[in-house]
């Protein structure tokens, strides 16, 4: 049996009856803040396609952001706020009023001219009057990682920046030596500020050595638990059970996982 090939409209009409009076009982109960972490797990699922080289699923996980975004349209739909043509409307005219190089009479040759234009444009429209209202305008609802690097280039951009790494080095020593004074004061508050500190300046060491901090975590993660399976692996082909190990033993296997 051939599958019909669906349109925009055909989802915004399923989802308008999935709202419904006859529709789904889950449906038909929620709403836009019962399912705000939705649109953020859908769009990490995206990536994780997209990481897989697998296109099929890539198109597959687009689709669950675009549900994502048909939802919320139609909850605003009800409410009669805005619908899903408000919506299309919003980022057509946003594409063109901050592609002034390209729709416009700016000009913009390089990658960097263009991402530059962008930024004055989105500070013109968001009325964003100063340097600091740039850097509250980055979300706080993303990942802390990635909204410190923003924040970071953001500032970087109007000169607020190390001359070179040798800075953020020092900075990092700094940092360091903070968090170990705070950690022998015992005082909660400032181990979690000058911890955060530490990170910050991490972050700020990845930007500068062109790497993107969430990217890099994610590998380190990645790399931890495979060493951490080769480590399971050689303890049950013992016969011993990971939570039975003694701290020396542990290191032993973490180091053999090291250069398995």
């Amino acid at each position: 049996m051939l599958m019909k090939n669906y349109t925009i409209n055909d989802l915004l009409e399923i989802m308008e009856t999935l709202r419904g009076e006859n529709g789904c009982p889950w449906d038909r109960a929620q709403t836009h803040q019962s399912i705000k972490k939705s649109m953020i797990e859908e769009c990490y699922e995206a990536i994780d396609a997209l990481d897989s080289e697998d296109d099929r699923a890539f198109a597959n996980e687009l689709g669950d952001v675009l549900l994502q975004v048909v939802f919320h349209a139609q909850l605003a739909k009800e409410r009669n706020a805005f619908d899903f043509d408000d919506v299309v409307n919003e980022i057509c005219t946003k594409l063109i009023t901050r592609h002034t190089h390209v729709f416009g009479k700016d000009k913009a040759v390089s990658a960097e001219e263009a991402l530059g234009q962008w930024e004055k444009n989105k500070k013109k429209e968001k009325n964003l009057d100063s340097y600091t209202d740039m850097l509250s305008d980055v979300p706080h609802y993303l990942p802390a990682l990635m909204r410190s690097e923003k924040i970071q280039k953001k500032a970087g951009s109007v000169g607020f920046d190390w001359d070179n790494i040798n800075g953020v080095y020092e900075k990092l020593s700094e940092e360091t030596e903070e968090l170990k004074a705070a950690v022998n004061g015992s005082n909660a508050d400032a181990i979690e500020e000058e911890y955060g500190d530490l990170l910050f300046t991490m972050v700020n060491l990845g930007r500068h050595l062109k790497l993107t901090p969430e990217i890099a975590l994610t590998k380190a993660s990645d790399k931890f638990i495979k060493r951490f399976a080769k480590m399971e692996k050689q303890a049950v082909s013992d016969k011993r059970d990971l939570s039975d190990l003694t701290a020396e033993e542990f290191n032993i296997l973490w180091e053999k996982s090291k250069k398995a």
